[in-house]
């Protein structure tokens, strides 16, 4: 088994070259070469007009995943495709890109903590990062609030000692919570003060297939725990970030979860399952019931599409957020 730290993260997998691979991390998501989406990734849904016409769910893209496969959109053409969807957010974009964003009208509904590397190895379950991991989001708290900017995204982190090192020894459960409480509280403050959310995200441990199709070690893999930390900080400004995707797979019971969790639900991602692909009739998951809870719990965020494409990607994407407009 290859250790955490040689696995990608979300930026390193926006690709290009070795450089911009060490960088991307750092600001969030890193800007592609290319110039635009060819003919192919716009011809099969060109005619159709926006995909969110009801508007009831606003929607948002992760430009992660669609600079990563065949034409690795950069962000311009992310954020034309967007628009152009009727979708409200590009988002998981560092700083660098946010005056594209602005440029199109779009906000980034959630931004990244900042942290380099894998972003979701070193979390707040381990005091060994707390200095790190709350410098680096207390700065991107004060970057969001001066662009007014809503959410950024925080992660418990490994369960090892050394989370680069599985031989380290593992952080219990009831320590690793602990830890997270303690650290989240040293920050959520700031996040106050700002009007920003902190949402905490849960991941999936059982799909080790792919570095962004699950997490194996990661210390939040079940919503009940990461739902509860979140309980025990207090706050109306940490919520929790609830990945359909990763749900799915390890708790399932979507619905009722959601219901379950209503109080502290900040942020939405989804994507098929398994595989995390398209939302469409190879993967297992039924999204419009799922967005009819959202809609009946009163939940006012945003919806993230975070698929990987396997086809022509703005088909896929105009499909996921068509299913998604209920």
């Amino acid at each position: 088994m290859s250790k955490p730290a040689d696995r990608l993260s979300r930026r390193s997998l926006l690709g290009g070259t070795a450089a911009a691979l060490g960088a991307a991390a750092l600001t969030g998501c890193q800007t592609s070469s290319s110039t635009g989406t060819s003919t192919s990734s716009t011809s099969a849904a060109a005619g159709a007009g926006p995909a969110a016409t009801k508007q009831r769910i606003k929607q948002s893209v992760v430009f992660w995943c669609f600079n990563v496969a065949g034409e690795k959109w950069d962000i311009e053409t992310t954020c034309k495709n967007a628009v152009k969807l009727g979708c409200k957010s590009v988002e998981l974009c560092g700083p660098d890109e946010w005056p594209t964003l602005k440029k199109y009208g779009l906000t980034c509904a959630i931004a990244p903590n900042g942290m380099p590397g894998a972003p979701f190895v070193k979390g707040f379950n381990n005091p060994k990062y707390h200095d790190e991991v709350i410098a680096r989001t207390t700065e991107m708290i004060d970057k969001c609030a001066e662009a007014r900017f809503p959410r950024v995204i925080a992660f418990n982190g490994y369960k090892w000692r050394d989370a680069e090192d599985p031989t380290s020894g593992e952080i219990s459960l009831e320590e690793g919570a602990d830890n997270c409480v303690n650290g989240l509280k040293r920050i959520v403050g700031h996040a106050e003060k700002n009007n920003i959310t902190i949402c905490v995200e849960m991941l999936n441990t059982r799909d080790g297939s792919h570095p962004m199709k699950g997490h194996p070690g990661y210390q939040g893999d079940d919503i009940d725990y990461v739902s509860n930390i979140v309980r025990r900080v207090g706050s109306h400004r940490l919520k929790v970030l609830f990945d359909v995707y990763h749900v799915q797979i390890m708790n399932g019971d979507v619905i009722r979860r959601i219901e379950e969790c209503k109080d502290v639900i900040g942020h939405i991602h989804t994507a098929g399952n398994p595989g995390r692909g398209e939302l469409d009739n190879k993967q297992e998951i039924n999204y419009p019931p799922i967005m009819r809870k959202l809609l009946e719990i009163g939940y006012q965020g945003f919806v993230r599409q975070e698929f990987i494409p396997t086809r022509d990607p703005y088909q896929g994407l105009y499909e996921a957020v068509k299913q998604c407009d209920v």
